[in-house]
């Protein structure tokens, strides 16, 4: 599996019932075989007060152990590699969102 991180060079932002929850400058964009680019953030970008960590875990073979958050009304709807492997270290505690569980990812 080839795995490619970039910087994304425009803001991106995470609305979830009509609020910002994440907006940034400095996320990364993790693009993964097929599947569809996903953007990383710095907790410092991140409404953290908002997120509620789960006991939910799940392994990748090529980044490793993840933890997840809940969002009011999506459960385990952000993920974050504490720990990833060394290749894809660039990841390390930021946080992703699952499009499907949260109103919209914008990069604009």
């Amino acid at each position: 599996m080839t795995i490619r991180i970039f910087p994304e060079s425009r803001r991106v932002r995470v609305l979830h019932r009509g609020e910002v929850i994440a907006e940034s400058r400095e996320a990364l964009r993790l693009e993964e075989g097929r599947y569809p680019p996903v953007y990383y953030f710095p907790r410092k970008d991140v409404k953290m007060e908002r997120l509620t960590r789960t006991a939910h875990r799940t392994v990748c073979p090529w980044k490793g152990d993840a933890s997840y958050y809940s969002l009011e009304g999506a459960e385990n709807a952000v993920w974050s590699y504490e720990s990833p492997k060394e290749g894809v270290a660039a990841i390390r505690e930021r946080l992703a969102f699952y499009p499907e569980k949260v109103e919209a990812i914008v990069a604009e």
